[in-house]
């Protein structure tokens, strides 16, 4: 009898140290904020924080968020303005919360206009990030036009990899050429849904209500 009960007994053992040795990252979210810095949306930065904010108070202990602009060349940690990995102790996730705002706060009452945008490298960029932290849902948030535009020295016309990510374009405002022709917005999001599908992306959306993000985040 204590022989069959051993050896019952060493597979529950089994079991339990494989639950107690989960990963608790996987369990996390990872959000990278992808900020546009050209042209006329530049006018909009103020509204980022707007999504900041609202990021800062629904993320929760373990979840990571990082801030990056988007200029002319935006493959690059140099384009990252704040990003924190939130601590399970409450005060100390607190003051990374502080901290974080405040950087972003600076950013946005003294970003300048970049010439060209590129989107392309901050995706990029936004997806390391996010693979590093190891996270078990990684979102990056794009808050900007979504009308890229490249100098002609820098190369992005390649395939990427988004593959597990989810991608949102937030705050797509139109430009002039859209409200002439409505295609040309149209055109633009479905030109940006296929590279992002084809890139292994979880999801593709496009949200202008800021309000709608909270569903977003707790999907």
């Amino acid at each position: 009898m204590k022989r069959r009960t051993f050896v019952v007994s060493v597979p529950l053992l089994g079991l339990a140290y494989a639950a107690g040795c989960t990963d608790p990252r996987s369990h996390a979210h990872a959000v990278y904020l992808l900020v546009d810095t050209s042209g006329t949306y530049a006018q909009e930065i103020g509204r980022a924080q707007l999504i900041v904010n609202y990021l800062l108070g629904s993320l929760q202990p373990g979840d990571s968020l990082a801030v990056a602009r988007v200029r002319s060349r935006s493959f690059s940690e140099k384009d990252i303005i704040a990003k924190a990995t939130f601590d399970n102790r409450p005060s100390q996730a607190n003051a990374q919360k502080r901290a974080l705002k405040e950087k972003v706060e600076a950013f946005t009452s003294s970003a300048r206009g970049s010439v060209n945008t590129d989107i392309t490298g901050g995706l990029i960029q936004g997806s390391e990030f996010l693979n590093e932290t190891g996270a078990g849902k990684k979102t990056i948030l794009i808050f900007s036009d979504m009308q890229e535009e490249l100098d002609k020295a820098t190369v992005r016309s390649f395939p990427i990899d988004l593959k597990d990510i989810r991608v949102v374009a937030v705050n797509v405002v139109k430009l002039n050429t859209d409200n002439i022709d409505p295609r040309r917005y149209l055109g633009r999001l479905e030109d940006w849904k296929k590279r992002v599908k084809a890139a292994g992306a979880r999801e593709w959306r496009v949200i202008n209500d800021i309000e709608h993000l909270d569903a977003l985040l707790k999907s």
